[in-house]
């Protein structure tokens, strides 16, 4: 029993620090969830309660661990739910399914060749995509701070 205690003591916290880097990358749940009490401050109890909040809610024959088949079902579902919003945010003439037109109406692959290809040279070479890449990161960070 003490071992089980200590296993989970552990795997809670662990999971109450692996939220504090998500929120840090903007990942994972955001001030207001973790904030239970309201009162503007998060504490490592509120923490430790949202990270076993979630872990329930991945153990779902409630027995205290999460096997291989729990965790697939929990990240099929989230792909699922992604899955739809994309079809709903894409599919412009709302037939359930997108087209190559539709998915690439949100992406212009001139546009995106071409700001890759920095030496207008019609080909992008291996530095060209590492500097491209490391604009992308640093972009995508920019986008996150920002919401």
């Amino acid at each position: 029993m003490k071992r089980t205690a200590f296993i989970i003591t552990v795997f809670s916290t662990a999971l109450a620090l692996t939220a504090a880097a998500a929120i840090a990358k903007n990942r994972g749940p955001d001030f207001s969830i973790l904030d239970m009490d309201g009162n503007g401050e998060i504490t490592i109890e509120e923490m430790q309660a949202s990270a076993q909040s979630r872990f329930d809610e991945v153990d779902t024959d409630g027995d205290g661990f999460v096997s291989q088949a729990e965790l697939a079902a929990h990240s099929n579902a989230r792909a699922a739910e992604r899955a739809e919003r994309m079809i709903s945010r894409m599919d412009a003439d709302d037939d359930g399914k997108l087209s190559p037109e539709e998915m690439m109406h949100r992406r212009n692959p001139e546009r995106f060749f071409s700001r890759m290809d920095t030496d207008d040279s019609g080909s992008i070479s291996a530095e060209e995509f590492k500097e491209a890449r490391g604009g992308m990161k640093d972009r995508g960070r920019h986008r996150k701070h920002a919401d």
